[in-house]
């Protein structure tokens, strides 16, 4: 049974917590880089899997923690997943080698992969009706602002301190939420699971949601078909002309084309499996997935490319950079009360419909006014809307997205919708990161056509370094007085590229709004009780 009383209220803040601390490790490592290459003199190929196997090995482990889960207890599962997380940022903190802190980001992903979709299925367990919309709102709020906070706390630990307590900060706030969960919020499971694991299943979802997301991760850096630099794996170098990107890709949606067959196969046999299919009959959950990833398509790409415009064209430290995109975490913290409110008297949907159309007039006003000589007061109002979005549409999505799904299955439930999310959100950042550095190359090589004393090998290296350094070389360029012309050129340029990036990102949520105009409509005054759809689906009729 969920806790009663208050305790529930500070039990939620208590997982919002532990969710917040992994969202903001995704983030707060992108200011910490230059850091940590300059103090363990590692490459910026390591620096780059320093980031990027946290996010691979997070997501692809969300849906079979969501099932084990269910199985074994959500709570348990979220306490041990803080407890390996934290255990994880000790040894990255106390790191000597690249290889190491690497080895140390591929535990956080574990830990943070046991966290997320238990965190939403707790919820789903402990609140009902009404409440569980305000749950979900300060849910989804600490999401935003956790990521928008990132590059704050971690410029600001790094410039003060040093890159090691950007992971060691994890270890207070981690024994915090481990007290607070085991006394603050009640386990549950799934009383009725089969006996037995699906062990190929789990192996199959694995395989796909890695071969997928390394595609999309990697495909800018290693090349979308030709192999354009260097790869190592496990010791062995890969030495075909063909990127080692398109082979994880089909590898992947093979894996993934494999997983369906086979659930289907033991679903009809009544065998234990990883998903029980019959979950995508129901309407909101169906569509809650879909709209969830279409719409994290452009949700949080556009962070890859805002903070390099702060620091590398308007010259913003790490912790100014942080610092300007505090508006976006202060919107969002807000509309957590709004978004209740929202609800109660419009609808869950509606909510969802308003705030991604907020993030859109966010996202596509900041477009209009990213340039070389922007002010910095003139993003603020921008970044807030979009902020304000973020808390609405996240919270009540995901709220949304789980509302009928029996608290028996929230797990897999939430690990399905997890994974969704973070699939869009790779292939966003991928599909942006292209349009960014692409249209850069392409506008910088234009602008420098004509440049006096320039010849085209010497144009060609300028705009190679300036794309490969995601614009960190203009500062080198500006230095110089003999390339000063060249680096106003060259801001000029990022600053257009980035603008096409914020109009790219406002596509996405265009096609979200779109697609949240399919999600099943509730009555507001009276939002439905889970148990009802627990009902429906418990008789094998599809909830919707």
């Amino acid at each position: 049974m969920p806790t009663q009383g208050r305790g529930r209220w500070w039990g939620l803040l208590a997982i919002s917590l532990g969710v917040a601390t992994i969202i903001v490790d995704a983030t707060i490592v992108n200011v910490a880089v230059p850091a940590i290459i300059d103090d363990l003199g590692i490459t910026s190929s390591d620096a780059q899997w320093v980031q990027e196997a946290y996010i691979l090995v997070f997501a692809a482990l969300l849906l079979v923690a969501g099932r084990f889960a269910d199985r074994v207890g959500r709570r348990r599962i979220f306490v041990v997943g803080v407890v390996v997380f934290v255990a994880a940022s000790v040894l990255a903190a106390l790191a000597g080698s690249g290889e190491a802190l690497i080895g140390a980001r591929v535990l956080q992903g574990l830990g943070g992969a046991m966290m997320l979709p238990t965190s939403l299925s707790l919820l789903n367990a402990t609140f009902t009706g009404r409440e569980r919309g305000t749950a979900f709102a300060i849910w989804g709020a600490t999401i935003g602002g956790a990521a928008a906070l990132g590059p704050l706390l971690g410029g600001w630990l790094t410039t003060e301190y040093s890159w090691r307590w950007a992971f060691g900060i994890n270890v207070p706030v981690g024994v915090v939420v481990v007290a607070a969960t085991l006394a603050l919020v009640a386990e549950s499971r799934d009383e009725r699971a089969e006996r037995g694991v699906d062990w190929l299943g789990a192996l199959l979802s694995v395989l796909g949601t890695t071969g997928v997301v390394f595609a999309l991760i990697e495909g800018r850096s290693y090349g979308w078909w030709r192999r354009e630099q260097p790869f190592r794996l496990f010791g062995l170098d890969w030495t075909s002309d063909i990127s080692p990107v398109p082979v994880a890709a089909g590898l992947g949606l093979l894996a993934l084309t494999a997983l369906v067959a086979q659930q289907w196969r033991r679903n009809r046999a009544g065998r234990p499996a990883l998903l029980d299919l019959s979950l995508f009959g129901i309407g909101s959950f169906r569509n809650g997935v879909v709209a969830a990833a279409i719409v994290s398509l452009g949700e949080f790409g556009l962070l890859f490319a805002l903070p390099l415009w702060y620091q590398n064209v308007l010259g913003y430290s790490a912790f100014g950079t942080g610092l300007a995109l505090l508006p976006l975490a202060v919107g969002s913290f807000l509309s957590s009360g709004l978004g209740a409110l929202l609800t109660r008297r419009f609808g869950a949907v509606r909510v969802v419909q308003v705030g991604v159309a907020a993030e859109l007039v966010g996202v596509a006003g900041l477009g209009l006014v990213v340039a070389p000589d922007t002010t910095w007061w003139a993003p603020l109002g921008l970044l807030f809307v979009y902020g304000v979005g973020v808390g609405l549409a996240t919270a009540q999505l995901t709220g949304v997205s789980l509302r009928q799904v029996p608290v028996r299955q929230s797990g897999q439930g939430s690990g399905v919708q997890s994974t969704a999310r973070q699939v869009g959100s790779a292939f966003g950042v991928a599909v942006l990161g292209t349009v960014l550095f692409a249209s850069l190359g392409g506008i910088l090589g234009d602008r420098l056509a004509d440049q006096p004393g320039l010849d085209p090998g010497q144009r060609d290296q300028i705009v190679t370094a300036v794309r490969q350094s995601g614009g960190a070389a203009i500062g080198g360029l500006a230095a110089d007085p003999r390339t000063a012309a060249v680096a106003e050129e060259a801001r000029t340029a990022f600053s257009t590229a980035t603008r096409y990036a914020a109009f790219a990102a406002a596509g996405f949520l265009l096609l979200g709004l779109a697609a949240c105009a399919r999600l099943p409509r509730e009555a507001p005054a009276s939002e439905p009780d889970a148990g009802a759809g627990h009902q429906l689906v418990g008789r094998g009729i599809p909830s919707v």
